[in-house]
């Protein structure tokens, strides 16, 4: 029991500690471990869809670390970590109708259908950031099911996701002001 309570403690301690070294350290250093590329696509797709832009640029971090190439064990694929099923869809809602997987490459095609996505979900719960970016991480079918369970996020993966994210996007605010500033 003793060791569960210490390791409990330690972990909190750790948590806190990590928000403050976020809040202590320099910008320079915070540009360095957090680096921002396709800063161009970012910015334009985040003012197409109304997003912030350093939420934008902290989902592309928290999923891909900025590798246009990234593929997940489940299939996602690109900056935006996006499962060709879901792009698929997303391709014949907004015009398009020649899609092939290896689209989800292009950094630009990923991103704009990324930015889309997550506008989506945002409208489709309401404007709730946290169910956004939960359904976003574990899919709009398990978090209608929490919601309809009248629970909160049910996978503790998905919440710390939606934590990253959020942390990451104040340090993307704090880190590139003028560049990711909300418009």
């Amino acid at each position: 029991m003793r060791f569960v309570v210490v390791t409990s403690l330690a972990l909190l301690a750790f948590a806190g500690a990590a928000a403050w070294v976020v809040e202590a350290e320099p910008d320079w250093y915070l540009r360095a471990r957090y680096p921002l590329e396709y800063e161009h696509i970012v910015t334009a797709h985040a003012r197409n869809y109304d997003l912030e832009p350093a939420l934008l640029a902290a989902v592309v971090y928290t999923e891909s670390r900025f590798q246009p190439d990234a593929v997940s064990p489940a299939g996602a694929v690109g900056l935006m970590q996006l499962l060709p099923e879901t792009a698929r869809g997303i391709a014949l809602r907004t015009g398009g109708d020649r899609f092939v997987v290896s689209d989800l490459r292009d950094p630009e095609i990923n991103v704009r259908y990324g930015a889309w996505y997550l506008d989506h979900l945002r409208d489709r719960y309401d404007g709730d950031l946290r169910l956004a970016l939960a359904a976003y991480h574990a899919g709009q079918g398990n978090v209608d099911r929490w919601l309809r369970d009248g629970g909160g996020i049910a996978f503790p993966e998905t919440r710390g996701y939606v934590d990253d994210v959020l942390r990451v996007k104040r340090v993307y605010e704090r880190a590139y002001p003028d560049l990711l500033r909300h418009r």
